[in-house]
């Protein structure tokens, strides 16, 4: 569904991605995983149009959309739910949730209302808060309003940058389930998180970045039995014998991309 190869994107004079590629196939989750400027948020800045790479290519579905604007790319059917989460504060929920179908090319009131039942079936509290103004949310809520709204855009790939950021680890469990729940009824997602972890219990594969480069990719189950994995993104961990259970399953160790 999603290529992304050798990308180079600057900020300036200081470059942030150094060839990054990876690819998301569809009704997969993929994990894009790393430090505290690694890239990874400029990686969704720059598959979004936010930024555009000096060299290499992006292509959604077979068409090449490195050159294209976000309003474009986002009709094209990619959706972004941004670090932060960037709620209207001064719109209500429902507001905010019909923001989302903006870059729907005149939608059916039938799909609209069949698209906000399936954003309330995820999240049934949305309904409840619907004419709630969105600052009013605490910030679980607020998070799963702005997954709401990206759905609402009837996406095709659903891009997730950083959805725990923030969050209390009971809100955190909750948004993961639901985001494997979102996947279950067929939408493709790209999740960018800082909880290793959490992020690779719910995708099935997973790419490491490391100041602007791939490092290593792999399936979940290999990555979450990783050493060096283990040693700088995962901790201690009382699910390794589960992780290695699963490595077993899913075959031989992955690719070390240091070359890339």
């Amino acid at each position: 569904m999603l290529k992304v190869a050798a990308i180079e994107t600057w900020y300036g004079a200081v470059q942030a991605l150094k060839g990054v590629s990876l690819e998301v196939k569809q009704e997969e989750i993929v994990a894009l995983l790393g430090a505290n400027g690694a890239g990874k948020s400029t990686t969704i800045k720059t598959i979004t149009g936010m930024l555009k790479p000096a060299k290499g290519t992006i292509e959604f579905l077979g068409r090449n959309i490195t050159a294209m604007e976000p309003e474009d790319i986002a009709e094209a059917g990619i959706a972004c739910v941004p670090e932060g989460r960037h709620i209207f504060p001064g719109l209500t929920v429902m507001d905010n949730l019909m923001l989302g179908a903006t870059p729907r090319k005149k939608p059916s009131k039938a799909d609209l209302d069949r698209d906000l039942e399936r954003v309330f079936h995820h999240f049934p509290i949305l309904k409840e808060f619907k004419d709630r103004l969105g600052w009013q949310l605490s910030g679980g809520q607020q998070q799963m309003l702005a997954i709401g709204r990206g759905l609402m855009s009837g996406a095709k790939l659903l891009l997730l940058d950083e959805p725990s950021l923030g969050l209390a680890p009971v809100l955190v469990q909750e948004v993961f389930r639901v985001i494997k729940d979102i996947n279950s009824t067929g939408t493709t997602i790209l999740l960018v998180e800082q909880n290793a972890r959490m992020a690779l219990l719910i995708a099935h594969r997973g790419y490491v970045l490391e100041t602007g480069r791939m490092t290593l990719t792999d399936t979940s189950a290999n990555l979450l039995a990783n050493e060096d994995m283990n040693a700088h993104y995962l901790g201690s961990h009382a699910h390794v014998k589960e992780a290695r259970q699963r490595r077993s399953q899913s075959g031989p160790m992955g690719t070390r991309l240091t070359g890339q």
